[in-house]
């Protein structure tokens, strides 16, 4: 399978892009990463969906992370607004008129706020994977299910958010073991490469956009709230999640419950890392989908 690598001039900086598979007649599927800052790599586990969807697959790295240009010495540029420019930067220079948009996570959001602030033309549709349209809602869930784990563990994530210190040796393991729950598996030899590869940056981009962990949105995306605007993105779009996500049912059907034109794909014992640890499946439910929007 051809894998085409370009570097994308971004103003002072650089986007790095990979480009799986050949020009089709079919629109090109957009992979935009989470995060803020968690790079493409994990994407490359889809790379399979550019013979089985019969288009192309984009996904680069977003500014701050992975082999794009990292400016931790300009943390100002880490916001909502520069990404969306950097990604029609990328569309402009690789003249993607027609596309879908698969944003998993953080890019989820992104896409759901390129649709609703910028209304782009030519996006046929729009995958939202374990994603978010309430920054509160988001929160509110997360700290539901904090209410799941030990007491003591309870107790130590509790003071951190109280004094600020989220450093603690305490509570960095009690964090951990909630990521473990409902974000991903531990990384191990027997990982898939994509996921072993050591990731580049994006700590900067992270906690200056988001916060110092999923459930304390303090960074400048705090106040994203996009649920009641949701009824603006009229391109048909799937919402993916899993039982055991960061994206709980509750989230995930709320987006759900607003978009006009929507369907909801719900995978069982599946936590935030969907196409990862369900990779089959994932793409016979995006190939299928895509192939509903062309009949």
């Amino acid at each position: 399978m051809k894998v085409r690598e370009v570097m994308i001039p971004f103003g002072n900086y650089q986007t790095y892009c990979r480009i799986v598979g050949e020009p089709t007649d079919r629109a090109p599927l957009l992979l935009l990463h989470g995060g803020p800052g968690s790079t493409h790599n994990y994407f490359e586990l889809l790379d399979d969906l550019a013979v089985r969807a019969g288009r192309q697959l984009i996904m680069y790295d977003q500014l701050g992370c992975g082999r794009s240009t990292i400016p931790d010495d300009h943390p100002e540029v880490y916001t909502a607004q520069i990404w969306v420019a950097e990604l029609e930067n990328l569309r402009d220079f690789l003249n993607l008129d027609r596309l879908y948009l698969l944003g998993q996570s953080w890019g989820g959001m992104l896409a759901i706020i390129y649709l609703c602030d910028y209304r782009p033309q030519g996006i046929q549709g729009v995958i939202l994977s374990s994603t978010l349209s309430s920054a509160k809602l988001w929160a509110s869930e997360l700290h539901r299910l904090i209410g799941f784990m030990p007491e003591e563990e309870q107790a130590v994530i509790l003071n951190a958010e109280r004094s600020g210190n989220f450093t603690a040796p305490a509570y960095l393991r009690a964090n951990e073991h909630f990521m473990e729950l409902h974000a991903a598996a531990r990384v191990t030899p027997q990982s898939p490469e994509p996921l072993r590869r050591p990731k580049q940056g994006g700590e900067q981009a992270y906690l200056r956009a988001w916060g110092p962990n999923e459930y304390n949105p303090l960074g400048n995306l705090r106040d994203y709230e996009y649920t009641d605007r949701l009824a603006e993105i009229q391109i048909p779009a799937l919402v993916i999640d899993g039982t055991n996500d960061l994206c709980t049912p509750l989230v995930a059907k709320t987006m759900f419950d607003h978009l006009p034109n929507a369907r909801w794909q719900l995978f069982q014992n599946a936590r935030h890392m969907v196409f990862a640890e369900q990779t089959e499946r994932y793409e016979q439910v995006v190939c299928a989908w895509l192939a509903d929007q062309e009949k």
